[in-house]
């Protein structure tokens, strides 16, 4: 089991604590705000249904595993079920990592350090979200117009190159957009597709993240949220929508400064997300490492429900 002898002092993770909740909350209660008021807003919907962490649990806060606190279990606001204390202090539990998570949490583990290991790539242009409506009678945020309108929006996709890497953006394609991608992406090779420039594969670090908690830092949680925030303006700046009665101005990747102002997105969010990257899969590995009943992974392991 991953432990410190270090104890931090009550005061010093309360106020921690605290402090977490002082950053998210102006993002956080607006939105649940506008939901019971059935606003819709693809920017933040997105982070809370899309991505399946309750609001209310990304305000928890947990010390993730290998930091000993001072204080009694029930000091934290976390199940108890997860949290181990006696004499050295109050900690998250590595043995209660459930044993039929482990093969989940290698496949993980594997796929940051695959993405890690990848050179980013930058040419994409965002054609993703005008992929999604390609040739479609319907589209995804219908309450939005879409900024160019079905013709132009249309011929923008055909005269670009659609070089989508990330399964989970592919897979919202209409099927004549599919079929225009470099190549077919599917779940069982997200491994060996995943590479550190898309937009939603740096988003993801905060769907890996919550997956895991309480045993992540809900350090490392909230600055992968605060990121994916980040990333998905600029997701929905470069999509066809026009999202200007939400104050939210277009990123014109239609054109060739467009196309530079997306790219230079990417290279500076591939940078805010590589640390992020390295400190989660830094203490997923611990995770694993004091877990019992290791089991072997092929490299093209098919993502298991538990992580998807």
């Amino acid at each position: 089991m991953a432990g410190s002898t270090h104890i931090v002092k009550k005061s010093d993770w309360k106020n921690s604590a605290a402090g977490h909740r002082n950053v998210l909350e102006p993002i956080i209660l607006p939105y649940l705000d506008e939901r019971s008021r059935g606003i819709k807003n693809p920017v933040v919907d997105f982070l809370f249904e899309y991505y399946s962490f309750r609001p209310t649990d990304l305000l928890k806060w947990s010390p993730g595993i290998g930091v000993s606190l001072e204080g009694q279990a029930g000091d934290l606001n976390l199940d108890r079920r997860f949290v181990q204390s006696d004499a050295s202090g109050l900690r998250i539990s590595t043995t209660s990592f459930p044993a039929r998570r482990i093969t989940g949490l290698k496949w993980v583990v594997s796929l940051l350090a695959k993405t890690e290991s990848r050179e980013p790539m930058f040419g994409c242009h965002g054609l993703h979200e005008w992929a999604m409506v390609y040739e479609a009678d319907a589209v995804r945020h219908s309450q939005f117009a879409l900024r160019l309108g079905h013709k132009r929006t249309n011929e923008v996709v055909r005269s670009g190159k659609l070089l989508c890497s990330h399964f989970d953006a592919f897979r919202f394609f209409t099927p004549p957009a599919a079929g225009l991608n470099n190549k077919p992406l599917s779940r069982q090779h997200m491994t060996q597709t995943e590479q550190p420039g898309c937009l939603h594969t740096n988003m993801d670090l905060y769907k890996w993240s919550t997956k895991f908690f309480p045993w992540i830092s809900s350090e490392i949680i909230r600055e992968t949220f605060l990121l994916a925030l980040e990333i998905r303006t600029v997701d929905m700046r470069a999509s066809p929508y026009d999202l200007s009665e939400l104050g939210i101005e277009p990123i014109r990747i239609e054109n060739e400064d467009g196309q530079h102002e997306y790219r230079q997105y990417q290279a500076a969010f591939a940078a805010k997300a590589a640390p992020l990257r390295k400190a989660l899969g830094k203490v997923l590995n611990q995770l694993l490492a004091s877990s019992e009943s290791v089991q072997t992974l092929p490299n093209d392991a098919e993502c298991p429900s538990a992580v998807n």
